[in-house]
């Protein structure tokens, strides 16, 4: 069964933009600047998703599958 992302995965800076997300929907309703509402509704649905600018997860490194092992390099001392 797949984990609801709403639901799993919360750490403190997760809280933090959904705080700040909210913060911002809320002046902008009290400003009447429908535009400050939108870019507030945009910054608290990515904490709720748990998205970012990239996707969930679009900036990790592909893990390597290859598990060749390294032969000994061998050095030369030169004088």
């Amino acid at each position: 069964m797949k984990k609801n992302p709403i639901l799993s995965d919360w750490n403190m800076l997760r809280i933090l933009r959904l705080f700040l997300g909210i913060s911002i929907l809320i002046q902008g309703f009290v400003a009447g600047e429908w535009l400050l509402v939108l870019g507030g509704a945009l910054f608290s649905l990515m904490p709720l998703l748990n998205i970012g600018c990239c996707g969930q997860a679009g900036c990790n490194a592909p893990i390597s599958k290859n598990e060749k092992k390294m032969e000994d390099i061998t050095y030369e001392e030169v004088h």
